[in-house]
Order: structure tokens, then C-alpha cells, then sequence
């Protein structure tokens, strides 16, 4: 459904925009030269006033949007060229070098800050100039992002626009807005085309997921009204949830949300790939806290259900090189003995924890399930809390919260049992709890030294 329902919605939204550029286009007069290089320039030179520049600039995207993926590099390599003087750099260069007082090298320094900027930048600019502008260059950088390879003119080209739109989509100037059952259609189905963590699956999953034990809340950008550009999927539920199996189950009982205790934050998706390393989801959390307390104030705690999608990955190298330190030996003992009622000469050390890992359906199994769980939510807790790059921690999730201000609060057994959490996380999920009256100071801690708060409980499992 996803797929579906996000090619119709971009297929919809290219016709109504190039029908609009097409309009406006028509009222460029036509040039002798009609290359793309001498659209650019006649941007550059904005002949005829505002309204003439927004309708070039109009035809150059109209121009830009009708090349298949390869033309479009070139159109981009085009634009990359339109770089700063190499000559009145150096020249500016001089004069700062010359300045002999205060007064003289900053009029020096301001000049030198005028030639450096490229022209390209301007151009780029032109573009929020004209209807869906702003969500044109953020796909163009999306589209720069995943083809442009080692080109070091079309890397300098996405820096620059990467520049602009840090600049565009500062969380000052974005809007929160909760997205309900009775929001309009095209953004439900936006909605639908842009959830990455957990897959909508029907519309009656949706309207379970935005029913009245629910919250989705999103940001959106005044130029992009219709866009959201990062949302968050809430769940008011009593007491920590520890499957999302549960939590999205459509025939559960929708519970009265002022009586609930917790507010669980299961989803949280990115939705426009051309902000990617723009970050919203640290704000985003912080403001929902702040509305969730103002609307309940019988909330008593703020977490979320996480999966950690590098686990498997960071388990089964360390299974393959056999680490010796990552088993004790009754652990060994104890999944070797589990794995003999399946296999009649059993392997032992990491080896046994490979093999069962690798059988079909295993977290199915009880006795299988009895002895890999303490196992498992051990290793995962070590994971979490000593594994890392630096101070920084090895999942990107646990990564994400951490830097958020939260602490690792439990980690849970069979809290996705679909195959993809089987696969990436062997059922394990996290709760991250989010404490207002310390989420500074933890966010200050990781960041500043790389400390990673948890329980009592998930340290214990790390040091066992």
C-alpha cells in the first residue's frame, strides 16, 4: 500500500506542478540560444523585473523536471559550474592581506565574503520564488544526494544547497501540527507513503494508529504547507509497552486516554530525503512532551518502543570471530544442550548461539526461547550501553535518543516478532525514557563525555 499510495501522490503533484511552471514559463520570451547554461545565465542577469525572473526560473525547473536521470546530472553539473571568480578571489584575497587597520579589513573581509559566494547560489534561491519552489530544491538535493558519486563539482553544488536549506528549515520556522483521522485525505495518504519504521498496512491500521488512545503529531514548512516533514506516532497506553505486535493490534481495546499513565513514542519517520543530516527529531520529541503534559496531566512518564536495527548485524560478527569473552561458559553449556533436541551433535560456544539463531522460527520455540532470552537481553544491554565508535553509541537509534536526552530504560524479548525485527534484532525492542526535568542534563552527558544513561536494571545486564 505504501508504495502505491506514495507514486500516485508524487505522480498527482508533478503534473500539478509542471502545469503551473508551464503557465508561467509561457510568459518568458523565447531566446536564441535556449541551452540550459543560457536559461541560468538569464536567471543570473534578472532582466525585466521579479516577476519575469520567478517565470524563468519557473521554465528552468519546468525544464529540469522533464530530463530523465542522467540529462539531469548534466543540468546539475551545468548549474555547479556557475562557481566564484577564481581571479577576484585572489584579488580580494590581496586586499585583506593589505588592510592596515580595523575599518580596512573588515571592508576587506565583507568583499572577500561577496566573491567567494558563488553565483549558483543566487540561482538556487530564484527557485522558493515559484509555487512548490522550496519542495523542488529539497527533492533536487535528494536526487543530488543518490547519484552524484565522487563528482567533487556536484559534492561543492550539495554543500551549498545543503547550506540553504539548514538555513530555510530551522525549527523556528516550522510548524507542529496534529494529523487526525479527519485531516484531509491527500496528507493521510502521505502519511501512509512515508512511514519507515512500521508499515501501514491497510486504511483501517491507520485509523487505529490516529484513534483516540492516539496521537501523530508532524512539522511542516510555510512553503511547504501540504508536506510534513518529520512525524511522530504516539500510543496512551498504561504502563511501559513492550511489543508493538500489542501495541498496534486493531482489535485491542481503545482505551479512555485520561486514564492512561504513559505516552509511548513507537514511530518516528523522516519523510523527505532531501533534509537528510537536517535534523528535526530532537525538537519534535521535546515539543510533543510539552503538549502531551499541557493535554494530560495524567501522564506520568514519556518513552518510547524502539527497535535496534544493528543488533543482529554487531551479534553475528561477533559470533563469527568467536570472541571469547561473549559467552560465559554455563551460557555455552546451556545453548548447547538446548540445540542437541534439534541436532544430534550440537556445536558449542558462540557457535551454539549461531546455530540456533539461525533456525527458522526459533523465537517460536519455548525451550529454545528459555534459554537464548537471558542471553539475548544480556548481549542486547551490552550492545546498547558499551558498544561504540568513539563515545558515540553503535546503534543509530540508541544514538539518536541518547544525544535526545533520554535514558535506556529496559530492553524487551519478543517485542517484534515480525521478520523483520526477528532479522535485524532478534525480537529485541528498547524503551527510552524521556524525563523532562532531565532531559538537558543527560543530553549534556552523552554529548559532552559520551555517558550513556540507563536503569539500574539495563546497567546490570551490561556488566553481567
Amino acid at each position: 500500500m505504501s508504495d502505491v499510495a506514495a507514486s500516485g501522490l508524487f505522480d498527482r503533484a508533478i503534473r500539478r506542478i509542471t502545469a503551473v511552471w508551464r503557465d508561467m514559463a509561457a510568459g518568458v520570451a523565447k531566446e536564441a540560444d535556449e541551452s540550459v547554461a543560457a536559461q541560468m545565465r538569464a536567471c543570473l542577469d534578472a532582466r525585466g523585473g521579479e516577476v519575469s525572473a520567478r517565470n524563468r526560473a519557473a521554465k528552468l525547473a519546468e525544464t529540469y523536471l522533464g530530463l530523465n536521470d542522467i540529462e539531469r546530472l548534466e543540468f546539475l553539473r551545468v548549474l555547479s559550474s556557475f562557481d566564484s571568480d577564481h581571479e577576484s578571489a585572489i584579488r580580494a584575497f590581496e586586499s585583506l592581506q593589505s588592510a592596515r587597520d580595523p575599518a580596512e579589513r573588515a571592508a576587506a573581509q565583507a568583499e572577500m565574503r561577496r566573491v567567494l559566494e558563488p553565483p549558483r547560489i543566487r540561482l538556487l534561491t530564484q527557485f522558493t520564488a515559484i509555487p512548490d519552489g522550496m519542495k523542488f530544491l529539497v527533492d533536487v538535493r535528494a536526487f543530488l544526494n543518490s547519484a552524484r558519486g565522487a563528482d567533487k563539482m556536484l559534492a561543492a553544488l550539495e554543500s551549498d544547497l545543503r547550506g540553504l536549506l539548514a538555513s530555510w528549515f530551522d525549527v523556528g520556522f516550522l510548524e507542529l501540527r496534529r494529523i487526525d483521522w479527519t485531516s484531509p485525505a491527500a496528507l493521510l495518504e502521505k502519511l501512509v507513503g512515508y512511514e519507515a519504521v512500521h508499515e501501514i498496512r491497510s486504511w483501517r491500521d491507520l485509523k487505529n494508529r490516529l484513534d483516540s488512545d492516539r496521537r501523530c503529531y508532524a512539522f511542516f514548512h510555510p512553503r511547504m504547507p501540504d508536506e510534513p516533514l518529520i512525524f511522530v506516532e504516539v500510543a496512551l497506553v498504561k504502563g511501559l509497552a513492550d511489543s508493538v505486535q500489542r501495541l498496534l493490534d486493531q482489535k485491542a481495546p481503545v482505551l479512555d486516554p485520561g486514564q492512561t499513565d504513559t505516552a509511548i513514542f513507537y514511530s518516528i519517520s523522516n519523510c523527505q530525503q532531501g533534509l537528510a543530516g537536517i535534523s528535526f527529531g530532537n525538537f519534535l520529541i521535546k515539543r510533543v512532551v510539552d503538549v502531551l503534559s499541557g493535554e494530560f496531566r495524567n501522564l506520568k512518564a514519556f518513552a518510547t518502543l524502539s527497535p535496534m536495527p544493528g543488533f543482529r548485524r554487531w551479534l553475528d560478527e561477533q559470533l563469527a570471530e568467536a570472541h571469547s569473552d561473549l559467552l560465559t561458559e554455563e551460557e555455552a553449556a546451556d545453548l548447547r544442550s538446548a540445540l542437541s533436541a534439534h541436532t544430534e551433535d550440537p556445536p558449542g560456544g558462540a557457535a551454539a548461539l549461531a546455530g540456533i539463531l539461525a533456525r527458522r522460527g526459533w523465537h517460536r520455540d519455548a525451550a529454545l526461547l528459555k534459554t537464548t532470552e537471558p542471553v539475548l537481553t544480556r548481549l542486547g544491554a551490552r550492545y546498547l550501553l558499551r558498544e561504540g565508535r568513539g563515545t558515540r553509541a553503535l546503534d543509530p537509534v540508541a544514538h539518536f535518543h541518547l544525544a535526545n536526552g533520554a535514558r535506556v530504560e529496559r530492553v524487551n524479548m519478543l517485542a517484534d516478532t515480525a521478520e523483520k525485527g526477528v532479522k535485524e534484532s532478534a525480537t529485541m525492542m528498547v524503551n527510552y525514557l524521556y524525563d523532562p526535568a532531565r532531559i538537558e542534563a543527560f543530553h549534556e552527558e552523552y554529548a559532552g563525555e559520551g555517558k550513556r544513561n540507563a536503569s539500574a536494571a539495563v546497567r546490570k545486564l551490561a556488566r553481567d
